[in-house]
């Protein structure tokens, strides 16, 4: 099991916010708050972007950390993956990513 997969298949290795923390990047902190804001349409600092990988012990972003669904869901049935949930291929907050990402579908099949 690789370790930076998320709880939802993503690659964290490839997530800008992780880039950032892992190189201490600064500008490229700034750059993806600026795309995350007018993304989601909230205020979203460079300060917030530091994260150490969605299933790795360490800093989060604020969604990662306590607002995505996926990951709450994740921890309280206390699975490495959504790959190991009986309700993965019906399951409407996963669908928000894997509808979106066959690479993350992908990962999640491999795994569980």
């Amino acid at each position: 099991m690789k370790d930076y997969i998320a709880y939802c298949g993503l690659d964290c290795e490839t997530c800008e916010a992780h880039i950032a923390t892992v190189n201490n990047d600064n500008d490229l902190r700034i750059k993806v708050a600026r795309e995350w804001s007018e993304l989601n349409g909230v205020e979203i600092t460079p300060e917030m972007i530091n994260c150490a990988g969605c299933r790795i012990d360490g800093v989060k972003t604020p969604f990662c950390d306590a607002l995505c669904p996926i990951r709450q869901c994740a921890l309280s049935k206390d699975i490495e993956t959504c790959g190991d949930c009986d309700e993965m291929s019906t399951c409407d907050k996963l669908k928000m990513i894997t509808g979106n990402n066959e690479g993350a579908l992908k990962r999640l099949k491999g795994i569980s």
